[in-house]
């Protein structure tokens, strides 16, 4: 038996937004009750809308982050530079 049929006060095991609904869990956010049509499975756990759409400007900032950015590119092409005037200087130092 799950949590939900243990619970006794029909009322707690209705879904929040639908209370014509069962509800077959409880979102880790905001610990309410949710329904199928409202619990969504994130990140291998169950959020509802709400909190998903508070989680969105932070997954969409951490996706940015990760693009590569008109400085991220010249960093990169310094480094290039760099390393390979390193191997020409060195090649040229050690050779007769």
């Amino acid at each position: 038996m799950g949590f939900l049929s243990t619970v006794h006060n029909s009322a707690a095991v209705h879904c929040y937004q639908h209370p014509q609904r069962l509800g077959i869990g409880i979102c880790v956010v905001c610990r309410q009750v949710v329904c199928a049509e409202c619990s969504t499975p994130f990140e291998g756990i169950n959020r509802c809308a709400a909190c998903l759409a508070k989680m969105a400007p932070r997954a969409e900032l951490l996706r940015v982050h990760r693009e590569w950015s008109a400085g991220a590119i010249a960093s990169s092409a310094c480094v290039l530079g760099l390393m390979y005037g390193g191997v020409w200087w060195l090649s040229r130092w050690i050779a007769p």
